[in-house]
């Protein structure tokens, strides 16, 4: 068990080494608007990530059948991204509007870190191939595969907050030069992802939807 949870906070910092639309939201809105922004994003993430490691682990037939539900959520996603890149491009220091309460401000940025995490496939494969690793050939048991996915999970959140703070502390580096190149690359990736996400996710189903 011990070497099952080891593992499997080593899994974790590796899946969060990676430059995808939730490395660089997490980084930017840390930079832009304090570390916790960071922390709540990151919190959105893990939530999601719980999900698909349920789903991995016992299968999704527990889960209500919603007709559309992965084409209005990829629709969300492509917005959001859209969105997040125009403001990026277009705005010295882009920040997008959002509720002025506690409770707004959390649902915001724990928000756009589930739907950034959801909208990215890799990340259930990912999960579905790591348990069929664990059962088939590390031959782990029940409590060992809960033990690794449950680190993995923690792992993910802490390293992700400590990749908040660290942005944050760096933020005296970011001038306003530095701040418009990587708000800049920042908006570039996530428009780049928000229409292959649309060609490769909507077309069809748009087209199928107009055909009706």
């Amino acid at each position: 068990m011990i070497e099952a949870i080891f593992y499997g906070f080593i899994a974790g910092i590796l899946l969060c080494l990676t430059f995808g639309t939730v490395f660089f939201s997490l980084m930017q809105n840390s930079v832009d608007n304090g570390y916790r922004s960071g922390i709540k994003i990151a919190f959105g993430v893990v939530v999601c990530d719980a999900i698909f490691v349920v789903c991995a682990l016992f299968g999704t037939a527990f889960l209500p059948q919603i007709d559309g539900f992965e084409f209005y959520l990829t629709l969300f996603g492509v917005i959001l991204l859209m969105a997040m890149g125009v403001a990026n491009l277009f705005k010295g220091t882009p920040r997008l509007a959002y509720p002025k309460t506690r409770f707004g401000n959390f649902l915001y940025y724990f928000t756009t870190g589930f739907v950034l995490n959801a909208i990215n496939p890799i990340n259930f494969i990912t999960w579905v191939t790591l348990a069929a690793y664990l059962t088939n050939s590390l031959h782990y048991s029940h409590q060992e595969r809960y033990g690794f996915m449950i680190a993995s999970l923690v792992s993910i959140f802490l390293t992700e907050s400590a990749l908040a703070v660290f942005a944050h502390k760096l933020k005296r580096f970011f001038t306003p030069k530095v701040v418009l190149i990587f708000n800049r690359v920042t908006g570039v990736v996530f428009i780049f992802i928000s229409l292959q996400l649309a060609w490769t996710r909507l077309y069809d189903p748009l087209i199928a939807m107009l055909k009706q």
